[in-house]
Parts: C-alpha cells; structure tokens; sequence
C-alpha cells in the first residue's frame, strides 16, 4: 500500500459514520435513562426537548418531528458511511447535517458550544472525506470496479 490515505478515509468514514450512530442509540434508551453515567438523553422525551432547545422558533411538537428527520437521517448516512454506499453524497450530506447542527448550537445555545464539542472539526472532518476521488474498501469501489492503490 503506497497511499496511507485510504486508509485515513477508511477510519474518517467508520468514525463519522459510528458518531452518527451512537447518539441514536442513545436517545432510544440503549445505554440506559437520562441521568446514567455516559447517557446524554436517555429517551426520545430528552432529546425532543433538547432538539426544542436548538430550534425555540418551532412548536415542541414540530421540534420532534424536525428530531424524528435528523435521526433518520442519521441512520441513513451512519450506514452509507460505514459500508461506503455513495460515500461522497454521505460525507456531503454529514458536512451538512452537522453544519446546520453546529449553526445552531452557536445561535441558541452559546457560542462555544460548537467548539466545545468539536462540531465544527466533525462537519468540516466530512467536507475533506467528500473531497476524495475513490473510496476503496467500499461498496463504491465493488460497483465500479477496482482502484488503483497509489
């Protein structure tokens, strides 16, 4: 292997596509209730109000169906970055996703917290990921056929 950057893209992609998947279990209660060691939310209750929190323009209602789209999405971009499905249109959809999260946090919660949780570093982490021509390793690279290593 003459590219260690296949190899950067290959754990970029595990790694952004685990982050998506973590939180998810998370606010379905896989890790336990809100208040365990290691647990953000808990349930879809805390997270519907903690999404609330990010847009206080909407409805709580409204907040939970906007969650409800950002989850699925979520899922949808873990599983296309992790099997590296269409993993440009993945990392461009993260780049954007977490960017639309971060832009909200700095708004509506406090500046920092963006920073403080590395969402600018994770959204920006996608736009390079985005940036590569080939993905081996992939179910891109299987569909179009083998890449060159070099």
């Amino acid at each position: 292997m003459r590219n260690p950057f296949f190899i950067a893209q290959l754990l970029l992609r595990f790694s952004r596509g685990i982050s998506f998947l973590l939180p998810v279990l998370d606010r379905t209660g896989y890790f336990g209730v809100a208040g365990s060691p290691n647990v953000i939310w808990g349930d879809w209750t805390s997270f519907v109000g903690y999404t609330h929190l990010l847009m206080p323009y909407l409805t709580l209602d409204v907040a939970g169906y906007f969650g409800l789209a950002a989850t699925l999405l979520e899922i949808l971009l873990a599983v296309m970055l992790i099997s590296g499905y269409k993993t440009r249109y993945a990392a461009l959809g993260s780049f954007a996703l977490t960017l639309i999260f971060a832009g909200s946090m700095m708004f509506f919660l406090h500046f920092r917290a963006p920073f403080n949780f590395s969402v600018f570093t994770v959204s920006f982490s996608s736009l390079l990921l985005a940036s590569f021509s080939k993905f081996p390793w992939s179910v891109d690279a299987c569909l179009n056929g083998p890449a060159k290593l070099n």
